[in-house]
């Protein structure tokens, strides 16, 4: 499983001109599955989002997490995330999770988070999503479970 995550101060998420996620400070998060990934990948890249100490303190040292600060998550699937361009220029994405696996895996990744008393928003799997974002920093993280 792999995940991209952006520190902002907002993130929203629309489809066909509809707010379907928004969030203020926080972690937006664009989350792939990949072929093969199951529970332990996925509570791997929930506990590195979790975790992650990206957000400053008084001191405006980089020490705390989204737990730390009460932030919440925009989680949106990113099926792209696997895209592989080591062959030519048009993205192959056969590493990735067929759809109806990774809508599943999706939900669970969002349930479990729920589960962790943090507030989470999401866009609409397998939509045309346009986001906007206010990225904080910036930063940028990118979390992924493969062991190689």
């Amino acid at each position: 499983m792999r995940a991209l995550v952006q520190r902002v101060a907002w993130a929203k998420v629309e489809v066909d001109g509809e707010l379907v996620g928004a969030i203020d400070r926080g972690l937006l998060v664009y989350l792939g599955a990949g072929k093969g990934d199951g529970d332990g990948e996925r509570a791997y890249v929930l506990s590195k989002v979790l975790g992650l100490r990206i957000f400053e303190n008084d001191a405006g040292k980089m020490d705390q997490s989204i737990v730390d600060i009460g932030g919440s998550l925009l989680v949106v699937s990113q099926f792209t995330l696997y895209g592989d361009v080591r062959k030519g220029r048009r993205p192959s994405f056969d590493g990735a999770m067929p759809p109806e696996e990774a809508e599943r895996a999706y939900e669970a990744f969002v349930h479990e988070a729920r589960a962790q008393n943090i507030m989470v928003a999401t866009g609409r799997f397998r939509a045309d999503m346009k986001v906007s974002s206010l990225n904080d920093g910036p930063v940028t993280i990118w979390i992924d479970s493969a062991k190689d």
